[in-house]
């Protein structure tokens, strides 16, 4: 697409890139997902036949990965800000006006809704739905399927305010107990 930017040693295969990205150093869009089956005489590389497919005002930031799809494309919608360090794996849809920080992890085959937030170090599960305008605390872990503008925390993810209350009350039992 016009006006876009590609900084140094990106690596771009098998994409389709909108207008006005933004595209940081050491990126590497396309490559294979990871697709392995078990065989009966040792582990089967599962084809990757699909795309990236990036929308318009995309940023991609340093060292982050984004695997092409293994029969549908992997694909990024327009607007979506991506840290440092994030890794896309095939046939995940990301929607519109998404931010996704630092470290964050999303498996296979997951779908994330539009305007949905994922503080750092969270990560997603394989072949989730995530639904619009959901917050993902820091360093959450999501394990099932989130509807549309709920804001989760916590290993496993749950609704955030019961995470905090439940962590307030161990604390407040760790001191009873000193």
């Amino acid at each position: 697409g016009a006006n876009g930017w590609i900084g140094a040693n990106a690596t771009l295969l098998f994409c389709c890139i909108g207008k006005k990205v933004i595209i940081h150093s050491g990126v590497r869009i396309g490559q294979d997902g990871y697709g392995f089956a078990p065989g009966e005489y040792g582990h089967f590389k599962v084809p990757q036949l699909g795309r990236v497919m990036i929308g318009d005002d995309v940023e991609i930031g340093a060292n982050s990965c984004i695997d092409r799809g293994s029969l549908s494309d992997t694909e990024i919608g327009s607007s979506t800000k991506l840290d440092n360090l994030v890794h896309i794996a095939h046939n995940v849809t990301i929607g519109e006006g998404c931010f996704i920080t630092g470290q964050v992890g999303i498996a296979g085959s997951s779908k994330i809704g539009n305007y949905v937030m994922m503080g750092g170090q969270s990560g997603i599960s394989g072949h989730l739905s995530i639904g619009d305008e959901v917050k993902i605390a820091a360093q959450s872990g999501v394990s099932k399927n989130i509807k549309p503008g709920q804001t989760v925390a916590g290993y496993p993810a749950m609704n955030a305010r019961k995470f905090w209350r439940n962590l307030a009350m161990l604390n407040k039992l760790t001191k009873q107990k000193r």
